[in-house]
C-alpha cells in the first residue's frame, strides 16, 4: 500500500503592493499629486493656447523616465523590471531600445 503525501500547506500571500499608500517617514509620497500639479502649470504655461494630443504628450515625458529610472532600481535586471512594470520582458526589450536605454 502506498503511503499518503501530506497536503501541503499554503501560505496566504501578502496583497499586491500598488504604491498609492506609500509613506516615507510618516509622510505620504504624493506622485499622483506632484503629476496633477506639472499638469496644472503645464495649462498655465499656454497662456490661452490650445492643448493638443495631451495623452501622447504625457506618456513621451513620463514613460522614458519611468523605464529608466526602474531598471536603475534593479541594476539592470529585466526580468525584476518588467514585474515591477506590470509588463512582459518582450515589452520592456522593445521600449528599452526605443528609449535607447542600454540594458
Amino acid at each position: 500500500m502506498a503511503a499518503r503525501k501530506k497536503p501541503r500547506i499554503r501560505k496566504d500571500s501578502p496583497p499586491e503592493f500598488d504604491g498609492r499608500n506609500l509613506k516615507v517617514n510618516g509622510k505620504g509620497v504624493p506622485l499622483r499629486n506632484q503629476a496633477e500639479e506639472a499638469l496644472q502649470c503645464y495649462f498655465e504655461a499656454l497662456n490661452g493656447h490650445k492643448p493638443a494630443h495631451l495623452y501622447d504628450l504625457v506618456m513621451r515625458e513620463v514613460e522614458e523616465p519611468l523605464f529608466k529610472v526602474v531598471m536603475n532600481h534593479v541594476h539592470g535586471n529585466q526580468s525584476r523590471a518588467a514585474t515591477i512594470l506590470g509588463i512582459n520582458r518582450g515589452t520592456l526589450r522593445k521600449k528599452l531600445k526605443e528609449f535607447g536605454i542600454s540594458e
